[in-house]
């Protein structure tokens, strides 16, 4: 049976979402509050069955052929000597760079592309005001226009706005204890093809990665509570960036004044999502809004696409909605909490705070670089996940 959906954030599991719904015979809409589809972002990367979806939808090449080109990751000193090497090549695209390496802004491009011919995309409008009615969702936006619709599906970011209409105080965030800042700068000659990670104490951490652009992307954080930085505005928090970094070393100045004026300054304090249930009625959530594992899972991209997927087909099989959202919660409940697994200890041992502390890194580093044990180090980031079996959407839809 078909429906009638909205789908509220142009992002990468909204623009998923809506290819897939609209290629099973759904009428389908996506709401986006910025007035236009918005590139930029850092690198990302999509593995294991993300890749796969991306292969259904006929996506996997293109997206490849959009990668950053980064072949590798490299920890140095604050001399910028090499401490440790991981090449892609060298791990089957295990380790902590993917083979499939994109910036977001590319990748969403391509999922909104290939989405936008079969489903409405409204720019510039938000929602406002559900009222589900048990027959139907009805939805009022920030235009003035209300409509009904059979589901609405919040795929949104992390702090999604809608989220918290629709589940009011449900989140529980989990709280990692890092601050992290990406945004992009000039590119100089010395900057190669790898993931280039420098450790400084007090838990500060400095990277620059490549891109096909030109540019450089940077990416500074500093390991400690949580105090509302998220909630401070751009200035504050590049003067708190200044006032940390200043001192860090090795290409932190550098880092420092291309932050002053890059045009895609992004910042936050890393939680994860944690809602007791993914729907509500009439009313789900996918993506970073329905369980946002943070960058130190290394799997997000790949659950917003795979969890994307599931949904689609779930509403497809199911003739009640509220039923179709139970079972795709049901099918990706196990990777989405095995991604969220990251133990509180990982960004301590990432981003030690004393000199010792990055000796013993460097040193844990360089051995798990050797050829004997690089292939285990590579197991770390190529552990099965447990993903729902696809093959069981193989079949015609009901």
């Amino acid at each position: 049976m078909a429906h009638r959906i909205l789908v509220t954030g142009a992002s990468v599991a909204g623009s998923t979402l809506a290819w897939w719904l609209a290629h099973l015979g759904h009428e389908v809409t996506v709401v986006e509050r910025a007035p236009a589809f918005r590139d930029g972002g850092q690198n990302i990367d999509v593995r294991g069955v993300g890749r796969e979806v991306l292969r259904r939808m006929g996506l996997d090449e293109r997206a490849l052929e959009q990668g950053t080109g980064e072949t590798g990751t490299a920890w140095v000193d604050g001399d910028g000597r090499v401490v440790a090497r991981f090449m892609t090549d060298e791990l089957g695209g295990d380790g902590p760079t993917a083979e499939m390496e994109i910036l977001r802004g590319d990748l969403a491009r391509l999922l909104y592309e290939a989405a936008r011919d079969s489903a409405n995309f409204r720019f510039g409008d938000r929602v406002e005001h559900i009222q589900d009615d048990g027959d139907a969702a009805a939805v009022t936006f920030a235009s003035g226009l209300t409509e009904r619709y059979d589901a609405v599906v919040v795929a949104e970011g992390v702090g999604s706005t809608t989220r918290e209409l629709a589940f009011p105080g449900e989140s529980e965030p989990r709280w990692m204890d890092l601050t992290i800042a990406y945004f992009t700068i000039p590119r100089v000659a010395d900057d190669d093809r790898l993931w280039r990670w420098y450790n400084a104490t007090g838990g500060r951490s400095v990277s620059l990665r490549p891109d096909r652009k030109g540019t450089t992307r940077a990416m500074i954080s500093v390991r400690q509570p949580p105090a509302g930085e998220q909630h401070w505005d751009v200035d504050r928090q590049k003067a708190f960036l200044r006032e940390r970094f200043v001192d860090a070393g090795w290409q932190a100045r550098r880092v420092l004044a291309g932050m002053d004026s890059t045009e895609d300054f992004y910042f936050d304090v890393l939680r994860q999502v944690r809602m007791p249930h993914w729907s509500k009625g009439r009313v789900g959530l996918t993506g970073d809004a329905a369980w946002c594992a943070t960058p130190l899972a290394g799997i997000g991209t790949t659950l917003a696409i795979t969890g994307a997927f599931v949904l689609a087909q779930e509403l497809s099989r199911n003739r009640d909605v509220r039923a179709g959202f139970a079972a795709y919660e049901r099918a990706m409940r196990p990777m989405v909490e095995q991604g969220q697994g990251v133990p509180k200890i990982a960004p301590k041992l990432a981003n030690p705070k004393t000199r010792l502390g990055i000796r013993l890194l460097h040193g844990a580093l360089r051995i798990a670089s050797t050829r004997f044990v690089r292939r285990v180090f590579g197991t770390l980031f190529s552990r099965p996940p447990r993903a729902p079996d696809l093959s069981a959407y193989d079949g015609p839809t009901t």
